[in-house]
């Protein structure tokens, strides 16, 4: 079954419910008030404060979309690119470009003006819809891009090379396209972090969505009067896999374009929200606020709130306990999972094993794991080994590049370059990304092992772990540290810290600088090794010998 035969359901059964809510806080002024005073005020402005969709506006708008598409002669597996901030549009796009039987192809929002064409000649796009944010680097690239056919603007003062998608999608048919999908038809193409150079093309069928939804309500029990607080970018397969739970119940979503951690709050209380996913910084960030004293709980009503869910890279088990002394209530789980495998869920905690946090879980619904060697045999438990997943939501390839696809796929199963290793229950650690993994005198060394230990330094705010080169170990283990806000922390204090570290694992440099992270909150380590790998040691650097 397509998935976008569940938006049809929700239509038909709950036309009037809301489907999606918008909250963009532009000024701390505005906390002053509700969203809903903020509305009335701006009611005449497209950047109105709260704004929302019912079921049935969702469904005749991706119909408008569907229909426009085809008038316009697109057909079964053209793609359509999408290049938006979130927005209460994004959604309705994406399902009307599937529902005309086309792709739809999510655009990372801080893509350059070269990445993003990279990404369209790869993608071999037909159609792009943008936002206002991106017409300085589209207006670099339009020239460049022979095949995409249709530049589609979303916002007001469209550009000359472009036409309005209000304008013209406004006169289309809201009835469904009629297009018939099934679980092989091609649904969806995303794109790899790019950690290792330009991104990649990742192929998924309708059978993959579908399969993402069903995980997604198995494992946190969406029920229909659930409220999802959405704040990562829907152009990821995190946020939107994650909203999938709401879709299958016919539930709430609130999508905040912010991430202040009073925000966070205010929404979650204002909209009744009960389930929050949250990446590790954002955590870490209302966590100290708390601390600081800039936020008094007790001005929130945070009651309905049941679960607190975190994924997309490694989360400090020390946070997490942190966490529940403040919020004793929540449930807490974290998902693992890659693009390749539709996003969060192949591996999966569950909120019934908290006294395993640290760990990513076992394999999630309908999905298999193993941990190998090199030679790709299973390794045994407790020994250290690459992860990989097998099941429905496995990706048909990378696009266009049958080489990559050939390294990380075999008889089904995705390899997925994590090193991992399962404890005497059958729990699922992650260890490092393979490529991550510092070798220093003939010693594996794993940062993620480090980066948990340094977090459990009340001091620290963030923190990387790289490898460096060392004419003597080959490499080093090199500790990027951000100091809390209003704390202050020495060479000295880190060298007595890692006191109850074996010696071979302490950092031998540490750097004292801001961490780099991406929309999803994983480290941008790449950026680190361009930064320090290969120059001399800036005064910030302090070797510990």
């Amino acid at each position: 079954m397509p998935i976008t035969d569940i938006l049809q359901k929700n239509a038909d059964f709950y036309p009037n419910d809301t489907a999606l809510v918008e909250i963009n806080p532009k000024h701390e002024s505005q906390l002053r008030k509700t969203w809903q005073e903020y509305s009335l005020i701006e009611s005449n402005s497209r950047e109105v404060y709260r704004k929302e969709i019912t079921w049935s506006e969702f469904n005749k708008r991706a119909n408008r979309f569907a229909n426009f598409l085809l008038s316009r002669g697109v057909k079964r597996g053209d793609k359509v690119a999408i290049l938006l901030m979130n927005c209460l549009e994004w959604l309705p796009i994406y399902f009307g470009a599937l529902k005309a039987g086309a792709m739809a192809v999510p655009l990372n929002y801080r893509y350059t003006a070269d990445e993003i064409k990279y990404c369209l000649d790869l993608s071999d796009s037909d159609v792009i819809i943008f936002g206002p944010e991106f017409t300085g680097r589209i207006e670099q690239i339009h020239a460049r891009v022979k095949r995409v056919k249709m530049w589609l603007y979303l916002g007001e003062d469209c550009p000359t090379f472009a036409e309005s998608y209000d304008e013209l999608t406004s006169y289309c048919s809201s009835k469904s396209p009629m297009i018939k999908l099934t679980d092989d038809d091609d649904a969806a193409i995303y794109f790899s972090s790019g950690t290792t150079g330009f991104p990649k093309a990742i192929l998924h069928k309708h059978r993959s969505l579908l399969h993402a939804a069903m995980t997604e309500q198995s494992h946190h029990g969406q029920i229909k009067d659930d409220v999802f607080l959405c704040i990562p970018p829907l152009y990821h397969t995190g946020a939107k896999m994650h909203w999938f739970g709401s879709l299958m119940v016919g539930g709430k979503a609130v999508l905040l374009k912010g991430i202040k951690p009073e925000w966070i709050l205010k929404v979650a209380s204002e909209e009744k929200c009960s389930i929050v996913w949250l990446l590790v910084p954002w955590a870490q960030d209302i966590l100290d606020a708390i601390d600081r004293g800039e936020i008094d709980l007790s001005e929130y009503e945070l009651a309905q709130w049941r679960l607190m869910h975190i994924g997309a890279q490694p989360v400090p088990p020390s946070l997490i306990k942190r966490w529940k002394k403040i919020f004793p209530n929540h449930a807490y789980d974290t998902n693992y999972g890659l693009s390749e495998s539709i996003g969060p869920g192949c591996v999966h905690l569950g909120i019934e094993n908290e006294h395993k946090v640290g760990a990513i879980g076992k394999a999630g619904y309908g999905w298999q794991t193993k941990i190998v060697d090199e030679n790709r045999q299973e390794v045994a438990q407790g020994e250290v080994g690459e992860l990989a997943v097998f099941g429905p939501g496995v990706m048909t390839c990378y696009y266009k590049d049958e080489k990559a696809t050939a390294d990380v796929l075999a008889d089904g199963w995705l390899y997925t370059g994590d090193m991992a290793q399962e404890d005497e229950d059958g729990f699922i650690y992650l260890v490092d990304r393979k490529k991550d993994v510092i070798i220093s005198g003939g010693e594996n060394l794993y940062p993620v092992q480090i980066e948990d230990f340094l977090r459990k330094n009340e001091k620290i705010s963030d923190v990387a772990v790289i490898g460096l080169p060392d004419s003597r170990l080959g490499e080093i283990a090199a500790a990027i540290i951000q100091v809390k806000e209003g704390m202050e922390l020495t060479e000295e204090d880190v060298l007595d810290f890692c006191l109850d570290m074996p010696r071979y694992k302490r950092p031998h440099k540490v750097i004292f600088a801001d961490v780099p992270r991406n929309p999803t909150g994983k480290i941008e380590k790449p950026k680190l090794r361009k930064l320090y790998c290969g120059e001399s040691v800036v005064a910030q650097q302090n070797e510990i010998n």
